[in-house]
């Protein structure tokens, strides 16, 4: 039985008398745990499928079931970590986490154990020593790494990742990376991501999601990422799978592209 389930999903955009279908007939079914990115070129529909998962868009037709319940608002359920950090400027990095955790535990938790979980999710992102910190007083990775420890602190039952690296530079990048897979690792949580790098998808991912092009974007083939965890970057350089999985997305990624310029 799939955990979180994308039926016969589809999307219309009505701009005065402009109709654009983004994306046809998505069929997805993902199990708890699993770690699944969607790739694909720009303007395949990959953030309107990540925003109607979150509830942030609805479908025009199909809708979204986590655990065989029907989802089409936003809720704690569901955690987005944006490309754009989107941290409140006036708030600390302590205040930002716990902001998520009180609007979630006000009622479960108390004041002293709403302390505790927010520090508690800092430090999963080796983000303690910050906490009195403002955002326009740390890095781009940092405040990337709050933003995922506030959408941890939700407990979500889905993280949902919208190219959450794609803003950083190289090495922060692939440290935030081996950050969020080894969070993976230990906390067993089901992830959805957007990404159009493929080295990332083939070493973070259980499945890889490849999108044909928009308009009326669909599934174009699913790619299982056939690698034994926990994942070392430096040793996956050389391994069979994983430069066979790159080299088909790569393929995939490249056909697509080429169809479209004869198009």
């Amino acid at each position: 039985m799939a955990y979180l389930k994308l039926d016969h999903v589809d999307k219309t955009f009505t701009r005065g008398t402009t109709t654009t279908e983004v994306l046809k007939d998505i069929n997805l079914s993902i199990a708890k745990g699993e770690y699944v990115s969607i790739i694909g070129h720009s303007g395949c529909g990959k953030s309107t499928m990540l925003n109607i998962v979150a509830g942030l868009t609805t479908a025009t037709t199909g809708g979204v079931l986590l655990e065989e319940r029907e989802v089409n608002s936003p809720g704690p359920d569901r955690a987005v970590v944006f490309q754009n950090h989107s941290l409140l400027p006036w708030l600390t990095v302590y205040e930002n986490v716990r902001l998520g955790v009180d609007k979630v535990f006000s009622k479960t938790k108390t004041r002293a154990e709403r302390d505790a979980w927010t520090l508690h999710n800092l430090n999963l992102v080796q983000m303690t020593h910050a906490k009195d910190k403002r955002p326009n007083e740390i890095s781009g990775g940092m405040k990337q790494r709050v933003g995922i420890a506030r959408a941890l602190a939700m407990e979500p039952k889905v993280l949902l990742l919208d190219e959450p690296f794609g803003a950083l530079d190289a090495l922060t990048r692939a440290h935030l990376q081996d950050s969020v897979m080894a969070l993976h690792q230990k906390l067993g949580n089901t992830i959805l991501m957007i990404t159009h790098d493929v080295d990332e998808a083939v070493l973070l991912s259980d499945r890889i999601v490849m999108m044909t092009n928009g308009p009326s974007a669909r599934i174009g083939e699913v790619l299982d990422v056939a690698l034994p965890r926990p994942r070392k970057r430096l040793d996956l350089a050389t391994n069979a799978t994983y430069v066979k999985c790159r080299q088909r997305v790569l393929e995939f990624l490249y056909e697509r592209h080429r169809f479209v310029e004869a198009a």
